[in-house]
């Protein structure tokens, strides 16, 4: 199976890792962030509902900085691709329109207004606009590759 194009809900229980860092790269260059780093970005605040074959989900009010900021920020060259992957290896890919779509899909380390555990993730990437039995939500985010 493809980790980018999941065809089943990955549900991992067991965190990979206690480690925080997000690693952000494209073409010419990287940066490496830690959560605090991370919130020093412009804060993104949004409602946030799903349904999964496991019921619905919500809604969480969750906070976190979006894709679209982030790479606005840091990313000087031109990009048509984000791949997201997470520390356990799951992954996810968004083109440049459904990054720029309202609301945008979001680095989120809060819901309801606490942090997220390591065991639920500490920084998750949430895709409103995703259809796919949450498919797309990856957590312990640990990688944002521009390309």
């Amino acid at each position: 199976m493809d980790p980018l194009r999941p065809e089943r809900h990955h549900n991992t229980t067991t965190p990979p890792d206690a480690d925080e860092t997000l690693f952000l790269s494209w073409n010419g260059g990287s940066l490496k962030l830690s959560l605090p780093e991370l919130k020093t970005y412009p804060q993104t605040n949004y409602a946030y509902s799903y349904v999964t074959n496991h019921g619905n989900h919500g809604p969480y009010q969750l906070t976190g900085v979006s894709l679209r900021d982030l790479i606005t920020a840091e990313v000087m060259a031109d990009w048509s691709e984000v791949t997201v992957l997470s520390a356990d290896g799951f992954g996810n890919r968004l083109s440049r329109d459904e990054v720029l779509t309202q609301p945008p899909p979001m680095l989120y380390y809060l819901s309801d207004g606490g942090l997220l555990s390591r065991q639920n993730g500490l920084i998750r990437l949430v895709v409103p606009s995703e259809i796919d039995n949450a498919l797309r939500q990856i957590k312990w985010v640990r990688e944002v590759q521009v390309s």
